[in-house]
């Protein structure tokens, strides 16, 4: 009976031994896989894109870095964000497009925390993105100074660039200021805000830019090719048959780059070569051609005339775009703002805003009170007399982009309806030939005097709204959000393309150009795009692609470029020039 006792008992105790541990082990493994789940454990990954935050970009930006990686066979995204990890992949599971062999790690964390930055081996990124916060500008742009400090304390140190993301022109200096030489900051509305103007100023102009920016068409690569040391600059824009040299980047001056140099300009040893081309290793110099320059129809001037623009709602940058405004205008032109701000807050936000009302010398403000929405206020507008009008997502309401696209989208058909009740004034308007400097028969000019619209730019603010628009065919302006993920996308990829888009926004140096081809050729002459590309070189001018008459889109960077073809003057060529 004893030893029957003892054996019970010991089975008993080994069984119970044997369930404890068995309990510790399933422990500590569904604690393992539930830290794996919600991204507690390590990223092991290098040379990876690292995004800190979420917002409404992400979708686009991920898209882009995924067609970026596409001729690498693919790439390593990791974004880190305040959010549970299953979500976030979910997330980005329902996000409609092709990742491109492109792997997408999640890690739940928060970038002011040491620890949760090192999980995401921030050191070792090749480029880190801080994404802006959707809602309010200033607790958003607080929170990417606080990111950025966070990074320049990791201890090991950075291997690549920080790429911030912020919502007010005026936070700028300080997060370059604590990041230094570490940091590139793409601000997003003043990006937006000139694009607007832009576009406004142009038709045709928007899609230009949807091209460049991103990486779906043609865009911007710099790159060393020592057989062009000692070429002249007239030369090197003809030497590559897949790529169109907009610049140099110049060694002796400490890697500045200088778009659209002198023809005269000689590359020297380290110099490299700016060009617009389909992908960075689609284009190589090939022999240089013969080419014949010929010369320009004639040296006239196109005349800047008064315009006549309306701003419908207020921004939070609004005394940014009057400035810029004032400087692309012609002088006398008139700048209406149509929105709910009293006009004497008004004019204390943009002197708080660092605008001298007194200096504005290109434009007269003329200010109207009411509700954009309402078509009542909007029928108290000469709405058939301007030359073009912006749509802008309202201040009130920019914490919400559904609501801000919605109330932008009620103005946008509002003001086409009322335009289209007022067409015998317009038409009238257009047989007296005040509709802007381009001919009646082109294309920019049928776009402009089109009788029932002035042309139209609407700010949006989620790309799904965009794409709703563009499919109903609404509004052929539409400038959104997608715009600044691909920027942000490409400065992440080489952070040197930034300089170059800041001057290609700004109001002075170098931009882009919609220009007539009466310009530079005769009706039906027949000339090879290297030939037209020296003429305009007459001019000082870098052409980097055309748009048929009868096409709908323009091609930039096209091929064949020694081929000849038979040109119209009412064909147009895009081009980048120095402001005017």
């Amino acid at each position: 009976m004893g030893p029957r006792l003892v054996s019970v008992s010991i089975s008993f105790g080994g069984m119970l031994i044997f369930a404890m541990m068995l309990g510790l082990v399933s422990e500590a493994i569904s604690e393992k896989l539930d830290s794996l789940r919600k991204g507690r454990s390590e990223v092991v990954e290098q040379n990876h894109t690292l995004i800190l935050g979420w917002s409404d970009k992400l979708g686009s930006l991920l898209n882009q870095l995924a067609i970026a990686n596409e001729s690498l066979g693919g790439g390593i995204v990791v974004v880190m964000a305040e959010r549970d990890k299953e979500e976030m992949e979910l997330d980005i599971a329902k996000m409609e497009f092709d990742f491109r062999g492109t792997s997408v790690i999640c890690r739940s964390g928060s970038p002011l925390i040491l620890a949760d930055l090192k999980k995401v081996s921030v050191s070792k990124a090749r480029a880190i993105v801080v994404l802006a916060d959707d809602g309010n500008a200033d607790q958003s742009d607080a929170r990417a100074l606080r990111t950025v400090l966070s990074l320049t304390g990791v201890k090991e140190g950075l291997r690549g660039h920080i790429v911030v993301e912020l919502s007010d022109l005026d936070n700028e200096v300080l997060v370059k200021l604590v990041g230094g030489q570490l940091v590139e900051t793409v601000v997003a509305h003043d990006v937006i805000g000139r694009l607007m103007i832009q576009c406004a100023r142009q038709p045709g102009l928007a899609q230009i830019w949807e091209d460049i920016l991103g990486f779906e068409n043609c865009e911007f690569y710099i790159k060393r090719w020592p057989q062009l040391d000692g070429m002249q600059f007239e030369d090197v824009l003809i030497s590559f048959p897949d790529a169109i040299p907009c610049g140099v980047k110049v060694a002796s001056r400490g890697g500045k780059i200088i778009l659209n140099p002198e023809d005269s300009y000689v590359l020297q040893e380290g110099d490299e070569v700016l060009v617009i081309a389909e992908d960075d290793d689609t284009y190589a110099p090939g022999a240089l051609p013969m080419v014949w320059r010929g010369s320009l129809p004639g040296d006239f001037i196109v005349p800047k005339l008064m315009e006549k623009i309306l701003l419908c709602g207020w921004r939070r940058d609004m005394e940014d775009m009057i400035m810029v405004l004032d400087a692309f205008l012609a002088p006398g032109s008139e700048l209406w703002m149509f929105n709910e701000v009293v006009e004497s807050e008004r004019e204390r936000k943009l002197i708080d805003g660092g605008l001298d009302l007194s200096r504005l010398v290109n434009i007269t403000l003329v200010h109207r009170e009411g509700n954009a929405v309402i078509r009542r206020h909007l029928e108290s507008l000469p709405l058939e007399s301007f030359d073009s009008i912006l749509i802008l997502a309202d201040e009130s309401v920019e914490d919400s982009a559904i609501q801000a696209d919605s109330r932008s989208l009620a103005t946008l058909l509002l003001i086409r309806d009322i335009q289209a009740k007022r067409l015998p004034y317009r038409e009238a308007m257009v047989t007296r030939g005040q509709r802007g400097s381009f001919s009646r028969g082109s294309w920019i000019g049928e776009m402009q005097q089109a009788s029932d619209r002035s042309v139209i730019i609407s700010e949006i603010l989620d790309p799904r709204t965009k794409n709703l628009l563009s499919m109903s065919k609404i509004s052929d302006y539409v400038l959104s959000n997608e715009l600044v993920s691909m920027a942000l996308a490409m400065v992440a990829e080489d952070r040197q393309i930034n300089d170059v888009l800041e001057e290609l926004f700004a109001e002075e140096g170098n931009e882009l150009h919609i220009r007539l081809a009466e310009l530079y050729l005769h009706e039906g002459e027949e000339l090879s795009f290297y030939e037209i590309i020296l003429r305009a070189r007459l001019k000082r001018e870098i052409i980097i692609g055309y748009r048929l008459a009868n096409a709908e889109r323009a091609v930039i960077n096209p091929p064949n470029k020694n081929e000849r073809r038979r040109w119209s003057v009412k064909d147009v060529f895009v081009v980048i020039s120095e402001k005017e």
